[in-house]
């Protein structure tokens, strides 16, 4: 080999050494940086996956992800009662369980892809619409059948919907007022104040985000 064809060798290296160094800390550290930076700057609960803290501090959870609300389930039941003493968000059938590493204790995500005039699904309905109107009745409630809202029985496409509509919102607060030791009207400000209204005054609807609304009640029942 020449010493020409030696030194075009040693340029080309030293030039691909080049470009791969300047290409791993443009690609590598400054552009994640300054992503990163922007995010902090601009988008900070949203870039630290819009966690929810109670008064003291303590995160409990994601604004982006439905939390169920159940008693320790007994032996032999199939699957656990609801707390009554929260708001419930959407029922999440969907779901199904994790059968690919039983290790963790998975939630999935999932719809149940049923038809609207499939038997079981419309059997889930009438059993859901059955517990709304039994669980949510108090001594001086009654909840009407007809006033229950679709959200209340029916699961959302992910079946971890975090929000539910002020109607089915509204629907929960006597009982939640009942269980609490609260004044309804106490129970009905925390709703209120937990409405979401429709983005730029038209799109999508008014919604009421449980996890929120629960974290507020925890932290009034606890002071």
């Amino acid at each position: 080999m020449t010493n020409n064809s030696v030194g075009s060798t040693a340029r080309v290296l030293g030039a691909g050494l080049r470009a791969l160094l300047v290409l791993t800390l443009v690609c590598g550290v400054v552009y994640p940086l300054a992503v990163t930076g922007v995010a902090q700057a601009l988008f900070h609960d949203n870039a630290n996956g819009s966690r929810i803290e109670d008064e003291n501090g303590q995160v409990v959870g994601s604004s982006l992800i439905g939390q169920r609300y159940d008693l320790p389930p007994k032996d032999g039941e199939e699957s656990p009662a609801p707390d009554l003493k929260w708001f419930q968000p959407r029922p999440s059938n969907g779901l199904g369980t994790n059968s690919v590493n039983t290790q963790y204790s998975l939630i999935l995500s999932g719809a149940t892809n049923r038809s609207g005039d499939n038997e079981e699904l419309v059997q889930w309905v009438k059993d859901a619409k059955a517990a709304v109107v039994e669980d949510n009745a108090t001594a001086t409630y009654e909840v009407n059948p007809a006033d229950i809202p679709p959200d209340a029985v029916t699961s959302s496409g992910s079946g971890l919907d975090p929000d539910i509509s002020p109607a089915y919102a509204a629907l929960q607060v006597h009982r939640v007022a009942e269980r609490n030791n609260l004044n309804v009207k106490q129970v009905e400000g925390l709703v209120a104040d937990h409405t979401t209204g429709r983005l730029l005054g038209f799109m999508g609807e008014p919604r009421v985000n449980v996890l929120e609304l629960n974290t507020a009640l925890r932290d009034l029942t606890r002071g």
